[in-house]
């Protein structure tokens, strides 16, 4: 408290000297009123890990806090990269308030079951200017469909003169939240709410109420909802899966809301890359489907490069997805980006060139792609394994539409002559042909 600040100059900038300045002068006013105070410090770096060093340096200065200010609260939090990246797309705390028709049915405070008028249900999923709130929608692992038969169902349903009340033909909404308070017997103030269940009959509401935004008071039919606080993460996964099981999503889809989807996502958008993580996201923000790659391409194609296993790409990808040890091998051991993104720049080069340069049916470039994907990597490294770093130091401009055309013609021959068909594709012995026609070792 003593020390001048101006010796400080040469340590700190003129910015954080003034905030010390304040701190001092305020201590030293409120001196008399025996004021808590509480330091916290952020040690914010990409890191991943916490060395056991700088854990000795927190407690150091913890420790030295505590002997000017015996009284004090001091801590030191770590930010990691993951926690940047979560913080980076996680939005303020959002609170909204749901009316219900009636008291819910609740066995807890974590639970809550009941009617909700449509009108109040579109104006839940909406914010004040009447648009879609996407926020809500993020844990889905797919996203509108669009006009298939299910939701022109929902669709009829809600433009018809039905006798049955809307509830008694919808299966509903799930919503998840992190916080869930009971305001009065017909109101829930829902925190951060994620609707995991019900996205395709969400849209369909916001469809059909954006056309009558007046006439949303008006309307008595219900929707059931429930809301709940799950207790863990696995908790949610649970929930999020078992919920949405009667759609037939494979639980490898789970697999998009882990951190490393959501980086390749970001990774690829800046580089004019679309990762739909969640299924038709992308399409229906009416980018180009040439630049969108599914969570399921991608993984053909490192499991066809990395795994050198084509025909499991091309027969049965979310079997490996499905398994721990492979999963981790090819998204969690591995951490740079590069390495996804020139996977998906060469497996849609390929994709392209055999769709529209190869006088072929499409049957056949679906039988013989991921094998030419391989190959046209494998065939300039001149070696059969390929490993995480040979693809991030990879030469995208080597990948020619001449080359790809050459490789493919070979396998695209070697495959008729063997019967070409699905099940050469499939076999697990193709591959060594190709070790051969490219003298791979």
């Amino acid at each position: 408290m003593s020390n001048k600040l101006n010796n400080y100059s040469k340590r700190y900038n003129e910015l954080t000297i003034e905030v010390f300045g304040l701190f001092r002068d305020a201590i030293a006013k409120l001196i008399r009123s025996q004021v808590k105070i509480r330091f916290y410090y952020y040690y914010i770096t990409l890191g991943t890990q916490v060395h056991q060093n700088v854990e000795m340096q927190a407690n150091e200065l913890k420790e030295l806090v505590k002997r000017y200010y015996p009284s004090a609260e001091v801590q030191v939090s770590f930010i990691t990269a993951d926690q940047l990246l979560h913080m980076y797309n996680t939005d303020s705390e959002i609170m909204v308030n749901l009316d219900l028709v009636e008291q819910p049915i609740s066995l807890s405070k974590n639970e809550y079951i009941s009617l909700v008028k449509l009108g109040t249900y579109f104006k839940f999923i909406t914010d004040d200017n009447q648009f879609l709130r996407k926020s809500f929608f993020e844990a889905n692992v797919r996203d509108y469909q669009g006009h298939n038969s299910v939701n022109s169902c929902i669709a009829g349903t809600l433009e018809g003169d039905e006798a049955e009340d809307f509830w008694w033909l919808n299966n509903g909404v799930t919503i998840l939240s992190t916080d869930i308070k009971l305001i009065t017997n017909k109101s829930l103030q829902v925190v951060n709410p994620q609707i995991v269940n019900g996205l395709q009959t969400s849209r369909e509401i916001y469809n059909y109420f954006s056309k009558r935004s007046d006439k949303h008071y008006e309307d008595n039919r219900t929707i059931l909802v429930r809301v709940i606080q799950p207790k863990s993460e696995k908790s949610r996964d649970n929930i999020i899966f078992s919920t949405n099981n009667q759609t037939s999503i494979p639980k490898s889809s789970l697999r998009v809301t882990d951190t490393i989807h959501l980086q390749i996502e970001m990774y690829f958008k800046n580089r004019g890359l679309y990762y739909d993580r969640r299924k038709n996201y992308y399409k229906n923000q009416k980018k180009k489907a040439i630049d969108i790659i599914s969570v399921s391409f991608l993984a053909q194609c490192l499991i066809s490069l990395i795994l050198r296993k084509p025909d499991f790409a091309r027969a049965r990808p979310s079997t490996l997805l499905t398994d721990e040890e492979t999963y981790k091998h090819l998204y969690e051991d591995n951490l740079d980006l590069e390495v996804y993104y020139k996977a998906a720049r060469i497996g849609r080069s390929v994709q392209n060139t055999l769709k529209k340069s190869m006088n072929i049916k499409n049957t056949e470039v679906n039988d013989i792609l991921f094998y030419v994907i391989y190959a046209v990597v494998a065939n300039e490294l001149k070696k059969k394994k390929i490993t995480f770093v040979d693809l991030k130091e990879f030469d995208l401009n080597k990948l020619t539409e001449n080359t790809i055309i050459q490789i493919a013609n070979k396998i695209y021959s070697k495959y008729t002559n063997l019967g070409g068909n699905s099940s050469i594709a499939k076999s697990k012995t193709f591959i060594d042909n190709i070790y051969l026609l490219f003298n791979l070792n």
